[in-house]
């Protein structure tokens, strides 16, 4: 029929037509209709980042908190006091002597576990031992001390060698406990109302 033929003929034609050209034949404005926006890059929103606590905070009491893993850490250690290496066993009555003390106003500090120890070590930190070596452990620690800390781990079957950590390679070494040539960086456990800075509780008293 002749108006089948017509339509047939006027799809044809619409379909040889590019999107835009069907715009303008419907008199449409092409550029408010698709616009002169780059649609080619999605604008990214912009993302506000609060600002993280650092993992080490240096309560200004010879003390440093590790706010991740919950410890506190004497800001020295043992080469500090003594100026020379102690075994296993004296760093146990280290430990038992600032007890006594209540150093920093606590009494339950302790020679490290292994994975304790090894929380303090990166090769990102540099600091320096007692002999000028670079040890990789945060600079909040008080540089000149020793390269080293004894631990708790006992060997199993072995019970005359302890556990020390390097903190210049990272390694964990089985040592005799009456080497004399080694140190101890005590810790002690933080609990949940003590992760606050020392100052920070100072400063509370003297709020209203």
């Amino acid at each position: 029929m002749p108006g089948e033929e017509n339509s047939e003929d006027m799809e044809k034609e619409i379909s040889d037509l590019e999107p835009e050209d069907l715009i303008e034949e419907a008199d449409y404005d092409v550029e408010e209709w698709i616009g002169d926006d780059d649609w080619s890059e999605i604008e990214e929103e912009d993302v506000v980042v609060e600002p993280e606590v650092p993992q080490l905070i240096d309560n200004g009491n010879d003390t440093v908190s590790d706010s991740v893993h919950h410890l506190m850490w004497r800001r020295t250690d043992s080469f500090k006091d003594f100026g020379y290496g102690i075994t296993w066993h004296e760093a146990l009555d280290y430990c038992e002597s600032l007890n006594e003390k209540k150093f920093a106003g606590y009494d339950d500090w302790r020679l490290p576990g292994y994975d304790e120890a090894k929380t303090l070590f990166s090769f990102h930190k540099t600091n320096r031992d007692k002999d000028g070596a670079e040890l990789h452990i945060d600079p909040l620690f008080e540089p000149g001390g020793g390269h080293n800390t004894w631990t708790h781990e006992e060997k199993p079957e072995f019970s005359q060698y302890a556990m020390k950590f390097s903190y210049v390679t990272g390694n964990e070494i089985w040592e005799n406990k009456d080497n004399e040539y080694s140190h101890v960086r005590v810790v002690r456990e933080e609990r949940k109302e003590e992760w606050e800075p020392e100052w920070r509780k100072q400063s509370k008293k003297f709020d209203g």
